[in-house]
């Protein structure tokens, strides 16, 4: 018999998490902690089948002026998704949801995109949800239990290259975990996306605090002439290493100083024994004017593969939700994707 309860034992969820092949970076706990930290309520919720814990989401409350929703971004998480699962959990939300007054659910699993699976999330009225593709749903990974030499070979000319070239010069790398240092990332990171004409990430400050408590976020820069030039933010999961934000200086553009960050990032993983580095999300293939194109053809060129995962459901519970509805579809057409 399924039964909801709520987990509020950490090594019990992360335990659970890192039984599912691609580690959900959304419904960690540590994510969950960011998102307190941000104001958000949130909830931890399994599902039992008897005393078995079969399936966890993480509950986010997000009152956005477009309309109050549940989020559960990269959720929910089972072992098997199977369509009894899935209506349970469905129905207890949306059974929540109306109590509280909320307009819809959103849900994002990390499964992937196939007939079958998509099948079991086109039951209970749920609808693609307006939005561009988000969460690394369209990803770039790495395989990285090859050797150094195999990776280095498996990359495009050019990136092999260009990490060369970057070794060759007079190029510091260094990597911290101390939460004052992200504040410098964060004015160069705000200053890049005024440049490049995208809107920055919030809580980038929060996420860095919270994941280097456990030693799963690093940042990584790239040092010349006295100046930092490039930085990343990486995050070491057990089971998969994240390229989550970057930036880099216009005014050395032309050193590929991003190239060495990310052969180091690499290197960082294979060193704590992680099978996977996820180069996070990358363009559709058939949208050749995407505004990601660029980023995307640096991330494949250090070798890998596509993984492309179900798009976003919404659940509605209120006619008011097609206001949301609307809006999120404009902006996205407006943002060219």
């Amino acid at each position: 018999m399924l039964k909801i309860k709520e987990i509020e034992n950490k090594k019990a969820w992360e335990d659970f998490l890192n039984k599912i092949e691609f580690y959900p970076l959304f419904q960690s706990w540590n994510w969950g902690e960011v998102q307190k930290k941000l104001g958000f309520k949130i909830e931890r919720i399994g599902i039992f089948d008897s005393d078995k814990l079969i399936g966890i989401c993480l509950l986010v409350d997000v009152a956005a002026r477009r309309g109050r929703f549940f989020h559960l971004r990269h959720g929910p998480v089972f072992l098997e998704y199977t369509q009894d699962n899935v209506n349970f959990l469905l129905d207890y939300l949306s059974s929540k949801g109306k109590q509280k007054g909320i307009r819809f659910i959103r849900v994002s699993p990390f499964i992937e995109k196939n007939p079958a699976k998509s099948l079991i999330f086109s039951q209970k009225k749920l609808i693609n949800a307006p939005i561009h593709n988000q969460d690394a749903e369209v990803c770039w990974v790495l395989d990285i239990t090859k050797s150094e030499e195999e990776l280095l070979k498996s990359m495009r000319k050019t990136h092999r290259y260009l990490i060369r070239k970057a070794q060759a010069m007079d190029i510091k790398i260094t990597q911290t975990t101390t939460v004052s240092d992200i504040d410098r990332f964060i004015k160069f990171y705000n200053s890049f996306s005024h440049r490049k004409h995208f809107t920055p990430h919030k809580g980038i400050r929060e996420e860095f605090e919270i994941f280097s408590q456990d030693n799963q976020a690093v940042l990584i820069s790239a040092e010349f002439a006295g100046e930092i030039i490039s930085s990343s933010v990486i995050l070491y999961t057990p089971k998969m290493a994240i390229y989550h934000h970057s930036t880099s200086s216009e005014k050395y553009s032309n050193i590929p100083a991003s190239y060495l960050i990310q052969w180091h990032a690499i290197l960082e993983a294979k060193k704590r024994e992680i099978p996977l580095y996820n180069f996070w999300g990358i363009a559709p293939e058939e949208k050749t004017n995407h505004p990601w194109q660029g980023l995307t053809l640096f991330k494949t060129g250090f070798g890998g593969y596509k993984k492309e995962f179900v798009h976003a459901k919404d659940l509605p519970l209120s006619f008011l939700y097609w206001k949301t509805y609307t809006i999120e579809y404009l902006r996205k057409i407006k943002k060219g994707y």
